[in-house]
């Protein structure tokens, strides 16, 4: 006789039971949550330090910019190498003041992860093209990394937190910024400052000739100080006193009306040293736009001695000024047809003695200005330029 025996699994068992599941259930759920903590911190910190590592070549970016402007152009004042090396070392310096990864500066190996080239519009695909490596050079690269496997100078991948006990041990991140000069294509309202061009017009032909080598090169300016002296610095210069220059009328010495078509020489003097201010501008529209060119502007009698201390102020001090094709009138009569605006600095101011006598010598000069704004357009050895920007 076959005798079956059944274990009774009373109430105290099956409690017992369930503790274990539950038990066994919560373990798991703690391995899981313990590790989505993990990804969660650590994904939070290469997050921080991604963001922390653009903040510095945004930086680092801006100031090797800065260097460009003394490299660009026909009044460049360092060579494409001497740019470079400023640029380099400007964008290391900046770099290390910025803390990023747990570490209190970020490291940017100059030769690596700096570069430089030419940043050109192209009118016929509507995009701007770089072309690194070409000088002279208007735009800049930097990359900040923690992405070099055996390195010990700041560039190494984040050690993580929690992720090493399931897994890597490590992350690595880097960015990069893109900063540009830009050309000017108007200009714009600031509250209280006003716009830098001079009353003045010089005529195309005049100024196409200095750029194609042709004109005087009797004095020299220091960038570091804004001094001007006498002695040649590389950059010519022309004379805006049109002293016998037959593009212009009798009775008219390229002063032009920014503003009111009456223009006194009070309003010329305190546009010299000032520059356009609001009411000047809204004979304009309220902005001047450079690509709005040809534009007519009334003509008036002409550089007086009377502005010669306001010109003497502001020597060595960037300005623009308008560029005409034909003017057609006498005197107050005369309507310039402005072609182009132009950077330029006065260098030397006589105005007394025979019309033959006086001068106002200027040259080419960077001008980039708050009041400017960028435009897409090419960008010239005489561009007019806006402040230094991140572009990518």
């Amino acid at each position: 006789m076959l005798i079956r025996f059944h274990k009774f699994v009373g109430p105290q068992n099956v409690d017992q039971q369930r503790r274990g599941s539950v038990m066994i259930l919560s373990i798991g759920l703690l391995i899981m949550l313990f590790a989505f903590t993990a990804f969660s911190v650590d994904i939070g910190y290469v997050t921080l330090t991604r963001a922390q590592l653009q903040k510095s070549a945004d930086a680092a970016a801006l100031a090797a910019n800065l260097e460009l402007f003394d490299g660009w152009g026909v009044s460049a004042t360092k060579t494409p190498s001497q740019v470079a090396a400023a640029a380099r070392a400007a964008a290391v310096s900046v770099a290390a003041s910025n803390e990023a990864g747990g570490l209190q500066s970020t490291y940017i190996n100059p030769n690596t992860d700096v570069r430089l080239g030419q940043r050109q519009w192209d009118d016929v695909n509507d995009k701007w093209i770089i072309s690194w490596g070409v000088a002279p050079y208007n735009v800049v690269e930097v990359t900040t990394r923690r992405d070099n496997f055996g390195s010990t100078k700041g560039d190494q991948p984040l050690n993580l937190w929690f992720a090493p006990v399931i897994g890597p041990r490590n992350a690595t991140v880097s960015v990069s910024s893109i900063a540009a000069l830009q050309p000017a294509t108007k200009t714009r309202k600031i509250p209280g400052r006003n716009v830098d061009i001079l009353p003045y017009a010089l005529d195309v032909q005049t100024w196409d000739a200095m750029l194609n080598g042709s004109g005087a090169d009797n004095f020299s300016y220091n960038p570091a100080t804004g001094a001007v002296t006498s002695g040649s610095d590389g950059v010519l210069e022309v004379d805006l006193y049109p002293y016998g220059n037959k593009n212009l009328p009798s009775g008219n010495r390229g002063t032009v009306d920014f503003g009111h078509a009456g223009n006194s020489t009070a309003d010329i003097s305190r546009q010299i040293v000032h520059g356009l201010n609001d009411d000047d501008l809204s004979y304009f529209g309220g902005e001047l736009d450079f690509e709005a060119v040809p534009m007519s502007i009334n003509g008036d009698t002409g550089i007086s001695a009377g502005v010669k201390d306001e010109l003497t102020s502001i020597i060595g001090e960037p300005r623009m000024i308008p560029l005409f094709s034909e003017v057609s009138g006498p005197g107050n009569n005369a309507m310039y047809t402005i072609v182009k605006f132009v950077p330029i600095r006065i260098v030397y101011v006589k105005l007394t003695g025979k019309p033959s006598k006086k001068k106002v010598w200027i040259q080419p000069a960077i001008f980039n200005d708050p009041t400017t704004v960028a435009g897409d357009t090419v960008i010239t050895e005489d561009s007019i330029l806006t402040g230094a920007a991140i572009v990518h």
